[in-house]
């Protein structure tokens, strides 16, 4: 039979989950341990099913009652089971078992594994989708130290049987792309959705560790999660370590700032400060139960038709040094960006913006794709418990303030617009800093693109010096580029 006839397209030949089993079943150095605890055994399951797992399996086991679990892998403070932590914990004791059980003598060319998953799937009310953390600590070397992934997943099937399917392909697709996909991260990242749709479960955290991720920016990790649909978004912290959204939103009062920050200014500062004071005024608003959340938008991202990741890692790293979470998003509209916080919170939000984003709110253009037009969207957006907090515009020629008073939307919108500011939705931010509404972003850049004089006292304490260090570094990295050239 010939390889390829007439009229073959080029594709991408992935193997079947049975396949993918079964090659790690039949190698012979590759040996672990299986521990899942939630949604039954599933990912073994292939493993059972493909042939060859007993030079594969070590032991498998479910962990299911919660007194056996905290007897085997310790109580959580917190009391919940669903977590990183209880992930860690699990494939921290797996793998002192391997090594206590297995000796490495007789074994000396072993790779040891240990794969774990803790899950909440979709409760019986089909009010809650369910959740799990899913992660492999193992070896590729039996010289090196252990190489880790771990992530977070979110179940959007509407059956238990059909999430816990999901989970076992997903978990065969981890272990197989740990093993031979790990030289390329980003391909890994997209192989874990082989054989399963995109709207089955979302990955919205995902975090490599060990000697074969050293060079790994999990950030940048973040962003391809983003990229390739596999979420709407991710936040990282101040650490500029990935975080798991929930765990930094639930139960939270919430203020966000939207922005290019491109570089962030004092402008974008002052806004935060003094929208931050007004937003803990407000009742129920308890200041140990509020995050303050910088959004920066995909399409913030693009330059040129592609995400600049270069740009984005620029722009986090700046966010981050000032002590801020940085949240990622593929949210356009900002009722989309209130929908999300509300799977999370049923508290306060807080929207700080400017002038220009919120006559851009009133434009229908946005919402010709919902079959409520501007008033579904709307319904979406001012319908939570959330407030606008306006920051003023000052024209350069006249000196006025454009301010929630006098600001003009369209002429259909204007009693719509109305009816939000005379409820209270949108208000005036009045204490700020008349003296920095003169600075822009986008014209900060230029000024230091063009090595003009003066930027730095446009930017908070400390930002001009990372952009200094990073042009300092780009401009080496170039010469270097210069010089190999020349000695080429």
């Amino acid at each position: 039979m010939p390889e390829h006839i007439l009229g073959d397209k080029e594709f991408e030949d992935i193997p079947s989950i049975r396949s993918k089993a079964l090659r790690i079943n039949l190698n012979e150095n590759i040996y672990g341990t299986f521990a899942e605890i939630g949604a039954g055994q599933e990912t073994v399951r292939n493993f059972f099913r493909a042939g060859g797992a007993s030079g594969t399996i070590a032991k498998t086991m479910s962990a299911y009652d919660k007194d056996f679990s905290d007897a085997i892998y310790g109580v959580e403070e917190d009391g919940r089971y669903v977590t990183e932590s209880r992930l860690k914990k699990m494939l921290s004791h797996e793998m002192e078992l391997i090594e206590e059980r297995i000796i490495r003598e007789k074994h000396p060319n072993k790779l040891f594994f240990a794969y774990a998953n803790t899950v909440a799937t979709i409760d019986f009310a089909k009010k809650y989708k369910g959740h799990g953390w899913v992660g492999i600590r193992y070896q590729v070397d039996p010289t090196e130290d252990y190489n880790e992934i771990t992530l977070h997943v979110r179940f959007h099937e509407n059956d238990a049987i059909l999430q816990q399917i999901t989970l076992g392909i997903l978990g065969v697709n981890l272990i197989y792309g740990a093993y031979y996909k790990y030289d390329t991260p980003r391909k890994l990242l997209r192989y874990l959705y082989d054989h399963i749709d995109k709207d089955k479960i979302e990955i919205d955290t995902i975090n490599f560790s060990g000697p074969k991720f050293e060079q790994v920016d999990n950030r940048l990790m973040s962003l391809q999660l983003i990229k390739n649909g596999m979420t709407d978004a991710v936040m990282f912290g101040p650490d500029g370590n990935n975080i798991l959204p929930a765990r930094i939103l639930y139960k939270k009062n919430i203020l966000a700032l939207r922005g290019s920050f491109r570089p962030v200014t004092k402008v974008n500062i002052d806004m935060y400060e003094k929208s931050y004071e007004m937003f803990l005024k407000e009742n129920k608003v308890e200041k140990d139960r509020t995050e303050v959340i910088f959004e920066i938008t995909l399409s913030n991202l693009r330059a040129e038709g592609e995400i600049d990741e270069e740009d984005f890692m620029d722009r986090a790293k700046l966010l981050c040094s000032l002590g801020h979470n940085v949240m990622i998003s593929n949210f356009q509209e900002y009722y989309k960006l209130v929908e999300y916080f509300s799977r999370y919170t049923k508290m306060r939000l807080g929207l700080a913006m400017g002038v220009n984003n919120l006559v851009d709110i009133f434009d229908e253009k946005y919402y010709r794709h919902l079959s409520g037009g501007i008033l579904e969207a709307f319904g979406k957006l001012f319908f939570k418990d959330l407030k606008v907090y306006l920051y003023p515009m000052r024209d350069p020629e006249t000196g006025e303030y454009t301010n929630s008073e006098n600001l003009k939307v369209h002429p259909r919108m204007k009693e719509l617009y109305k009816f939000f500011k005379y409820n209270g939705k949108v208000v005036d931010i009045t204490d700020f800093n008349p003296d920095i509404l003169n600075i822009f972003s986008r014209e900060v850049l230029t000024q230091i693109e063009t090595g003009e004089e003066g930027w730095e006292e446009l930017l908070p304490p400390g930002v001009s010096e990372i952009i200094k260090e990073k042009c300092l570094f780009s401009c080496r990295v170039e010469q270097a580029k210069q010089q190999a050239k020349l000695n080429n």
